[in-house]
């Protein structure tokens, strides 16, 4: 076991006597712990020790001792300065030399060590063989990860310990029960009705987010299954769903009939059903009756199950009671969730503006709007100024009209972090997460922050999280294939790119040319190139790496052409600096980059993550002005949450 006071050496530059305090704080309180299980200390670190148990299960027990007791004394103590610990274990043979002990066992633990997170326990997967079903807690797998002066990747586990960890743990997506609102079949003789099902599925997906300790898989998944021939417990399975709730709908002039049922999907059980026959103006009536009997029905199961506590549903009050704006709200959910196209979008927008005209203190037509113009505006198909301006003052307006509305703060938090006013994002993201902890995207905000803040594997938890809510979101598994890769888990990175190439084929292969050239492998980058050409081949990612491997290739001519083609891009408005920068880097012109660089920063759009992390670029972060625009960019996160 190798354990460590983190932050130790950052705080005996800033106080040093203080920190000698805390150090000897520190090792009274954890030393009884390791005698109690059988432990030897081998030596003292400094700030942290080395010790030797005679078994894997004690030496785990002693660590669960050392940061339950760390954890009591944080939480009494009247210290400004908490102690925090890492510990790492791992098994195996060592050669004892004196009082000391050698080897590669030792060797491995000391790396496994600094992977730990602040406050936490990371073992071994030999130390997992031989303690699973033998602790009280549960063991939960990182991953496998290279270790330094270690010939192959050690499969990793952390402890889960109940109260500690990181704030991500107080609203962990796989902690609670899991329901999946599956499309409801459209019933309707009219086919252009359609989106009054989508609509009824999308606001259940609302309404029962809002039940507690449950947990909702987002819209984005469940929608991909509509009218699909999976069975529900196929799809349950991939969605990981404990829960369902599916049915069907038929609208039919001012009458609807809403079918509906409540499975438990291992057993296939339902656990509630209902129908009804009710004016479409009893619409908001209705779905607030299906959530109470799904809050009603899962208190009732899980109480059954496992004696757990009540779930509680509070209807609140609709919005609007304008059927014309809610239809026309309906209509644009529809085509926005689907995100077809930049018509199907701007068809969205028009009727999210049609809805707020008929009903102007509707809040959710309102973020609507905003949603559309900011993925519009991404896309180019409006000015990118204007579709902030405009998307900031409807956020607003909601903002002002329901302040508790999960969406307007978590569309705010993704705009602000755009703009780079990263603690305003921080703060919006985390009022998104309290008032729909079932929201995947307020995670996927804090994990950028958390990354840019430099705590990539932070980065990775919440990524983790949000692909728990939203297995299909594009953006969750672009982001997390990226974030494995950047926090140093190749394989993990490899294995879920290999998991999801089909659902974001061109994003992976933008990532396998990344990779691939890191490693100087040109013939498997020139594949992964071929793929982007073969998909998308105008795309600028695609221009990027063909610039970027003409260069390693040692064609520098063709490298320049595609910096040639790209500035004329940047000349209609397209946002190619910072492409072009990389293309100078592997030129071997970093003055070129770094003015590409900067102009970036400018402009709010530094491609940080790759900056910061990737292997690819790592002999850019040795320019000192690199480092300078990275230090100024960063500190404007400010600390992480």
């Amino acid at each position: 076991m190798f354990t460590d006071l983190v932050g130790f050496t950052k705080l005996a530059q800033r106080d040093e006597e203080g920190a000698l305090q805390l150090r000897a704080e520190h090792q009274a309180l954890v030393r009884p712990f390791f005698a109690a299980h059988g432990g030897r200390e081998v030596k003292s670190l400094g700030d942290g020790f080395l010790v030797e148990f005679p078994s894997a299960v004690e030496s785990v027990r002693s660590a669960v001792a050392i940061q339950e007791a760390v954890g009591r004394r944080n939480a009494t103590s009247a210290s400004k300065e908490r102690i925090i610990l890492r510990i790492g274990i791992h098994v195996g043979d060592v050669i004892g030399e004196g009082d000391d002990i050698l080897g590669d066992a030792v060797n491995v633990a000391s790396r496994i060590e600094p992977l730990a997170e602040p406050g936490g326990i990371c073992v071994s997967g030999s130390v997992y063989d031989q303690v699973r079903n033998k602790l009280q807690f549960p063991l939960e797998k990182v991953g496998a990860r290279e270790l330094k002066n270690v010939e192959f990747p050690v499969e990793l586990y952390r402890v889960a310990l109940s109260g500690t960890g990181p704030r991500t743990a107080e609203v962990d997506p796989s902690s609670s029960l899991r329901l999946a609102v599956l499309p409801f079949a459209s019933m309707s003789p009219d086919a252009n009705d359609d989106y009054f099902a989508d609509g009824l599925t999308d606001e259940l997906i609302t309404q029962t987010s809002r039940i507690p300790n449950l947990r909702v898989i987002s819209r984005t998944s469940v929608l991909r299954y509509k009218g699909s021939p999976k069975s529900l417990r196929d799809v349950a399975q991939e969605l990981g769903a404990k829960l369902a709730l599916e049915g069907s709908v038929r609208k039919a002039g001012n009458q609807v009939r809403i079918s509906v049922k409540l499975v438990d999907t291992s057993s296939e059980e339902p656990l509630w059903s209902s129908r009804y026959d009710r004016p479409l103006d009893d619409i908001f009536a209705i779905q607030d009756d299906i959530s109470g009997q799904v809050a009603a029905s899962i208190s009732e199961h899980v109480s059954r199950r496992r004696g757990g506590t009540t779930a509680t549903f509070v209807p609140g009050a609709p919005d609007t009671q304008n059927m014309e704006a809610y239809a026309s709200f309906l209509h644009g959910r529809k085509l926005l969730n689907e995100k077809r196209s930049e018509q199907a979008i701007g068809q969205a927008l028009a009727f999210f503006e049609a809805a707020v005209r008929r009903d102007p203190h509707f809040a959710r037509a309102r973020v609507g709007v905003a949603e559309s113009l900011l993925w519009l505006g991404g896309e180019g198909a409006v000015p990118y100024v204007d579709s902030i301006r405009r998307a900031r003052e409807e956020l607003a307006t909601a903002l002002q009209l329901n302040n508790a509305l999960a969406e307007a703060h978590s569309v705010l938090a993704g705009l602000l972090l755009g703009e780079d006013e990263f603690r305003e994002a921080e703060t919006a993201a985390r009022r998104a997460m309290e008032l729909n902890p079932s929201l995947s995207d307020p995670y996927r905000w804090l994990a950028q922050l958390a990354a840019g803040a430099g705590h990539i594997d932070e980065s990775v938890r919440l990524l983790e999280a949000a692909h728990q809510l939203d297995p299909v979101d594009v953006n969750v598994v672009a982001f997390l294939g990226r974030a494995y890769l950047y926090s140093g888990r190749e394989a993990d990175a490899l294995a879920h790119w290999k998991r999801t190439e089909s659902l974001i084929p061109f994003r992976t292969n933008v990532y396998f040319a990344e990779y691939y050239l890191s490693r100087g492998d040109l013939a498997r980058a020139e594949a992964a190139l071929h793929e982007m050409e073969r998909i998308r081949p105008d795309n600028v990612w695609t221009e990027l790496f063909r610039g970027f491997l003409a260069a390693r290739q040692g064609n520098p001519e063709a490298a320049r052409r595609v910096i040639e083609r790209l500035e004329r891009r940047a000349e209609n408005g397209e946002l190619t600096v910072f492409f072009s920068g990389f293309i100078y880097y592997a030129l071997g012109d970093m003055d070129a980059m770094v003015a590409c660089m900067e102009k970036a920063f400018q402009m709010h759009s530094l491609p940080l993550m790759e900056l910061m992390y990737s292997r690819l670029y790592e002999g850019a972060r040795s320019d000192p002005r690199i480092l300078d625009l990275l230090r100024r960019q960063t500190a404007l996160h400010g600390p992480s949450g």
